[in-house]
């Protein structure tokens, strides 16, 4: 008995030694819990998050009713009961002299707390939850939240009363006080929810070894890949770079900082400019400085002058065609300049995340490696060299290639991002300027109807949207594509080459050199036969010859030809998604074929768009609205100091006044037949400002 229980005990012995959990040796001894190093440690703030962002949330909630009330004593005070409350717009897409700078730091903030909201723990920043799996509707619902939650803050500027920039102020400030105050308390945070200790103990306790059987024998020895300060701390696995929310929180920072100052600045304006009170209804100075520069003569140079400074002003015009650069008398629309924003601190978002969730967890394996990894290495077949301290540099060596490959391909990928998005500010004026003047775009199938339509109304709203959607998924895509090439171009090309080993590809190459270098030859003889034997010039023209020849030749390179088009095709297939990869961020040209353009959602947005701006947003129809509003408008006294006469005004001659001396020579009335005569023409010839004539009675 004695005997039968001492092998079972030996057996059981024997079983845990080959048991899963024995396989990390590192871990505790007498169900001790190892204290990780590098681990984020927890912040216990003074006030809680949660209590701070409920009092935000209340706050905002009380703005927006005061805001309400404010516009709707406002409306009500000129009719006295024709008014009708309504919640103030939070942002004027469709005027088109309001500040950009406000829209822009809200919609920055807006975004960026979307992007912090992506490895949050909790989707509700007032609201704990105990189950992860419950947190998929709550962030849905976070989704609605945040809009919501600035809504008050981007409405104060649309007011444009004392009370409100107060109000603006009060909320700016709360939020911002709010954000610092969390980011010097808990500068350090992890990117998602922190494992219970004993559900990690085995896994994190240590650094995971592996059975790795020796040459020889039955055996096996334990290897690992870094010591625990490399691999086996939480801090490296399960969580981003700890000053990750930091970081990302740097755009909505700044956003909330340029808006404590913004309101303050306008609140003391108020104050001090009270007669700018009345400046309501329509403004119209981007639509006079856009028909002043569409309506004066514009001088032409001469052709000494173009030929004295020829390569200069090309290289300017090559400058201008490829980088935005500000131009008199045209002024982007708001929308346009939101996605513009937008996808900058896309980029910035997406290189920090796709930065601090690779490179580090690079760096702590690469300081971890130890000699234990010749022995996983030959475990697979590989031998690196004989001395294991050699193989630990070597091993090393290529992990500090591959995180420099990782940089290269981030860089890359942003700068190629941030050009395509100067680039299209470009075509975008372009195309504007274009519809302004009613010509017809090659914009793809467009409707041919000038009135709006549902399906443009609803690509209009989603436009910067999908502008920053884009953005995020191509810089993501050339990020891979990049960092794919440079990683095969350095690890089979640089530095074999450098080092004198691992030629894999010069070895394939040598052993494969008659086939490229049947390729080479059959590419270079056609062509040289086509220039040289097939093509004769006759008359001054180039005409074919020799064609018995020319049918024999192509009958016998018929194979090789078809090898030479298969590294063709792959070439093609390369090049056409390298070039879809990064052009994948812009809407203003189709990634598809003029046949199939109507297909490219994101081109068909961009057209639809571009009606809508062109048709609601067009300066010249501003102008006549606007001097239609000044000849009903009363006008105050004039001193002589003004210098312009009160029918001048109405006849809209400070609308047009022209800097030409021969135009200045004419005579007032002069200048008032060619405003006229230029505005109506205008008004009458272009296509784009149909929608807004009246249709004649069927009776007139």
């Amino acid at each position: 008995m004695s005997s039968q229980a001492v092998g079972n005990q030996t057996s059981s012995q024997a079983t845990d030694d080959y048991s899963y959990g024995n396989w990390y040796i590192d871990e505790p001894q007498g169900g001790q819990e190892l204290q990780p190093e590098g681990e984020v440690p927890s912040c216990h703030p003074s006030v809680l998050s949660g209590l701070l962002h409920a009092c935000l949330a209340v706050l905002s909630i009380l703005v927006l009713l005061l805001l309400a009330v404010l516009v709707r004593r406002r409306q009500l005070w000129p009719r006295c009961g024709h008014g009708r409350p309504g919640l103030p717009s939070p942002v004027d897409f469709l005027a088109g002299d309001r500040t950009w700078m406000v829209p822009a730091a809200v919609f920055t903030v807006l975004f960026s707390s979307l992007c912090l909201l992506f490895p949050a723990e909790d989707p509700l920043p007032f609201l704990t939850l105990a189950s992860p799996t419950s947190r998929g509707p709550w962030k849905i619902l976070a989704l609605l939240y945040y809009p919501a939650l600035y809504y008050p803050l981007a409405a104060c500027a649309t007011v444009r009363h004392g009370a409100a920039h107060l109000l603006g102020s009060t909320l700016s400030w709360a939020h911002f006080g709010v954000q610092v105050w969390q980011r010097v308390e808990c500068p350090q945070a992890p990117k998602g929810p922190v494992p219970k200790a004993q559900e990690l103990r085995n896994i994190e306790g240590g650094c995971p070894r592996f059975q790795t059987p020796l040459q020889g024998g039955g055996d096996y020895i334990a290897s690992s890949l870094g010591s625990s300060q490399g691999c086996g701390s939480p801090g490296t696995r399960g969580r981003i770079y700890k000053y990750y929310s930091l970081l990302a929180s740097l755009p909505l920072l700044l956003g909330l900082g340029f808006l404590s100052i913004w309101y303050p600045v306008q609140l003391v304006r108020s104050f001090s400019h009270r007669t700018g009170e009345g400046s309501e209804g329509l403004q119209s100075s981007y639509s006079e400085e856009y028909l002043r520069t569409l309506l004066c003569r514009k001088k032409l140079e001469s052709s000494s002058h173009a030929s004295k400074h020829g390569f200069l002003s090309r290289v300017w015009i090559c400058y201008g065609n490829y980088i935005y650069t500000p131009q008199r008398g045209f002024r982007l629309p708001l929308k346009l300049v939101l996605s513009a924003t937008l996808t900058g601190t896309a980029i910035y978002q997406v290189a920090l995340l796709l930065l601090v969730g690779v490179v580090p967890t690079i760096q702590k394996v690469r300081a971890g490696i130890t000699t234990d990894a010749s022995y996983l290495l030959a475990g697979f077949g590989i031998v690196l060299s004989e001395d294991r301290q050699e193989v630990v540099g070597l091993v090393k060596h290529q992990l500090w290639a591959l995180e420099v490959c990782y940089i290269s391909a981030l860089v890359l990928s942003c700068s190629l991002t941030f050009l395509m998005l100067i680039r299209s500010l470009v075509t975008h004026r372009v195309n504007l300027q274009a519809l302004y003047r009613g010509a017809a775009l090659d914009l793809g199938p467009l409707p041919r109807s000038p009135h709006p339509s549902r399906q443009a109304i609803f690509c209009w709203m989603s436009f910067s949207a999908y502008q920053t959607a884009f953005t995020c998924l191509g810089l993501l895509v050339q990020q891979i594509i990049f960092f794919l090439g440079i990683m095969v171009l350095a690890f089979l090309v640089f530095m074999p080459v450098l080092h004198g080993r691992n030629l894999l590809l010069l070895r394939s190459l040598e052993s494969s050199w008659p086939f490229w270098l049947t390729l080479v030859l059959a590419v270079v003889l056609q062509n040289m036969a086509a220039h040289w034997i097939f093509l004769e010039t006759r008359h001054g023209h180039p005409e074919l010859t020799n064609r018995r020849a020319l049918s024999a030749v192509t009958f016998f390179l018929f194979p090789i030809n078809v090898l030479v088009g298969a590294v063709v095709a792959a070439w093609r297939v390369l090049l056409s998604a390298l070039y879809n990869a990064v052009h994948l961020g812009q809407m203003d040209f189709s990634l598809l074929p003029p046949r199939a353009a109507n297909l490219d959602p994101g081109y068909h947005t961009y057209c639809s768009f571009l009606k809508i701006e062109a048709s609601q947003l067009h300066p010249a129809t501003t102008a006549f609205c606007d001097l239609l509003l000044r000849t009903q408008r009363p006008q105050p006294l004039r001193g002589p100091q003004d210098g312009l006469r009160h029918g001048e005004e109405e006849e809209g001659i400070q609308l047009l006044q022209t800097k030409d001396p021969v135009a200045r020579g004419a005579g007032p009335r002069a200048r008032q037949g060619r405003a006229r005569w230029g505005l109506a023409y205008t008004l009458l010839h272009n296509p784009a400002l149909q929608a807004f004539r009246k249709t004649a009675r069927s009776g007139a």
